[in-house]
């Protein structure tokens, strides 16, 4: 069975969302390429469109496609409570008939109630970010204290903390429910994601290492005069590695 394959809306880059009319205007394109799904990036929204997000949901719905919705928060605050605005999240996600929202991490602390989060009306993942919340010790603590939600395994956050993606892999697979495919090269001011056409295989060694069946997310850079071809070129390739 072929894994779904998400389109991060991110990918198409702030500048040329915004040239495009925003995120719903990329909506055509990821259907149009053969894409299963888009990921909706609460940060890219202005106020105006937040008061819009069912129009949107309709929109993705008739496209034939599935939402997921990235909220830039942590699920835990400094203090390790539970975040206060995880009910308006969900009411966010609800109105874009989300089936899954993601977070990241933030300051668990063991023997925190997480059990409320264990009844969502849609999935509930933790994604491994580039801050000292989403390193490989912090993110393998959480999940091996029986944690309610499933994981955002992004391939490329871990060289932002010095981690391994390939180590990563080995000792987390077994928690991973979406994968973020993101390759990225070192540059002078640190680490820059690139195409998977411009990187070497460190993508594919890692990849080969997680659950097959799982969505993937293309949160890598889609550039090009012809962004339905630049989109169905690697849907074709991640349908198939």
């Amino acid at each position: 069975m072929k894994p779904q394959i998400i389109i991060v809306t991110a990918a198409y880059g702030h500048d040329r969302l915004k040239e495009l009319g925003g995120q719903q205007a990329v909506v055509p394109i990821v259907a149009a390429a053969g894409a299963d799904g888009i990921e909706i990036r609460r940060e890219l929204f202005s106020e105006a469109e937040l008061q819009q997000l069912s129009t949107l949901g309709e929109t993705i719905s008739d496209a034939g496609l599935t939402t997921f919705y990235s909220v830039p928060e942590a699920l835990f605050t400094e203090e390790g409570t539970l975040n206060p605005n995880l009910a308006r999240h969900l009411g966010e996600a609800e109105q874009l008939n989300a089936r899954l929202i993601k977070y990241s991490l933030g300051h668990y602390q063991r023997g925190v109630d997480g059990s409320s989060l264990r009844d969502l009306p849609l999935q509930l993942v933790v994604e491994n970010d580039q801050t000292d919340c989403g390193t490989l010790a912090a993110i393998e603590n959480y999940f091996n204290d029986d944690a309610p939600v499933g994981m955002t395994f992004d391939m490329g956050n871990w060289l932002w903390v010095d981690d391994s993606p390939v180590q990563a892999a080995t000792r987390l697979a077994r928690f991973v429910t979406y994968v973020h495919v993101k390759a990225a090269v070192s540059a002078a001011d640190g680490w820059r994601a690139i195409a998977l056409d411009n990187a070497d295989n460190l993508w594919r060694e890692t990849l080969a290492l997680l659950p097959s069946d799982v969505p993937r997310g293309i949160e890598f850079p889609l550039e090009g005069d012809d962004l339905v071809a630049v989109t169905r070129h690697y849907v074709e390739l991640l349908s198939e590695v």
